[in-house]
């Protein structure tokens, strides 16, 4: 076989004068993550379900980020099942369960994920009964139309903790008491507020709730599943039977040790980060909202920490985000699962604003490594972007 050259490319990116503002897309990997994973691909490379003693090795790992993860939470390590993301946690914990309830109705917002909204589009395909909630001019969940919906034949009613567009926390306590009155069951997607809200899946009444390691400074590719014992899904992945039967595929060590050093990890500042992040945020709302044309999406109180996302009247929120890259400041325009569309997105449609309002977006999101400098770099680049795309 002849050897094919294949030039040299290098995606190294000058970060050093950078202000990242784009943690609601996606984290830096911890350096202490990144220590924690490197065995696994060099030297304890085994397979977990090898009976030799790296494979054992490989099964202990994954074991300790099991109890490092289900910690996290506030559960039961056998609680958690370790999969590739929030996307398919949704995936498993929606369809999973309501497919294996026998009930034909699922309850829903109009403000999910895609991963939730259509796996209930699936299901609608497949003959279930899906009722889409709306939601008020901040995001809220309309609580009685929840309570008014649900009735014995609801298999599951699934709203997200924090929004991942404009950062509306919901009372998922109070709804998921709702679902339970109803013999529902109730998952949440707490892929944005999983380490930047208080969440206690035992004390919140939750019986499944999805994560995402590379929200939480771990690895992209990994993710978990709370699912409440007693719970009974119908697994999507079928095989070899890994996950306690639930998704089988040879699991991703490395990625798993990953998501369970992050989740570690970050717990141990959590309360700090969160004050940190939330005066951070509180100053670059204020700031950004002095300037002309601007305003605010989503609420002003009870609003995850981490999240500002404002509409700019006359300009495009694409046009803004490559005028702030050109000066070394990265933010985005939507949520990393509708980035580059040029459709305007359904959560903002949702809470009321126009097409072309929602289409004027910009979302700050910050992490528990954002600091007081990139903040200055942002509000001073960001008047300027404005002016340049305004010409």
């Amino acid at each position: 076989m002849r050897a094919v050259d294949i030039p040299a490319r290098t995606y190294r990116h000058d970060m050093s004068a950078a202000a990242y503002f784009d943690n609601g897309s996606t984290t830096a990997v911890a350096n202490e993550v990144i220590e924690e994973m490197l065995p696994f691909f060099t030297a304890v490379y085994g397979n977990p379900a090898s009976i030799h003693s790296m494979g054992d090795a490989a099964a202990k790992a994954i074991s300790v980020a099991r109890k490092r993860t289900a910690s996290a939470m506030g559960c039961r390590p056998s609680e958690i099942i370790f999969t590739s993301g929030g996307t398919e946690s949704d995936n498993l914990a929606v369809m999973g369960a309501v497919i294996r309830s026998g009930k034909k109705k699922v309850i829903t917002s109009a403000v999910e994920h895609s991963a939730v909204l259509e796996a209930c589009g699936r299901l609608r395909e497949m003959g279930y009964d899906i009722t889409v909630i709306p939601v008020d001019g901040e995001g809220y969940v309309d609580t009685d139309g929840i309570s008014n919906a649900a009735d014995g034949d609801t298999a599951l009613v699934s709203v997200m903790a924090a929004n991942n567009v404009i950062g509306t926390i919901q009372p998922i306590a109070e709804l998921a008491k709702i679902a339970h009155e109803n013999g529902a069951l109730f998952h949440t997607d707490a892929v944005q507020a999983f380490t930047k809200t208080d969440i206690d899946v035992k004390r919140d009444g939750i019986d499944m709730m999805s994560v995402s390691g590379h929200k939480i400074h771990g690895p992209k590719g990994t993710g978990a599943l709370y699912v409440r014992s007693g719970v009974e899904l119908t697994p999507m992945i079928l095989g070899g039977g890994q996950e306690h039967g639930l998704r089988s595929s040879t699991e991703n060590v490395p990625g798993i040790a990953g998501i369970g050093k992050a989740a570690e990890l970050v717990m141990l500042t959590m309360d700090d980060d969160v004050k940190r992040m939330a005066k951070m945020r509180d100053k670059i709302i204020n700031e950004i909202l002095s300037i002309k044309g601007s305003y605010l999406n989503g609420p002003v109180r009870n609003r995850l920490c981490s999240n500002a996302h404002f509409g700019f009247s006359g300009v495009k929120g694409n046009d803004i985000v490559l005028a702030l890259s050109k000066m070394g400041v990265y933010a985005s325009a939507a949520s990393a699962c509708s980035a580059g569309s040029t459709e305007p997105s359904h959560v903002m449609t949702a809470i009321g604003r126009s097409a072309q309002e929602a289409l004027s977006s910009l979302r700050i999101s910050l992490s528990r490594y954002t600091t007081e400098d990139e903040v200055n770099i942002l509000l001073d680049a960001l008047p300027k972007a404005l002016r340049s795309v305004r010409k």
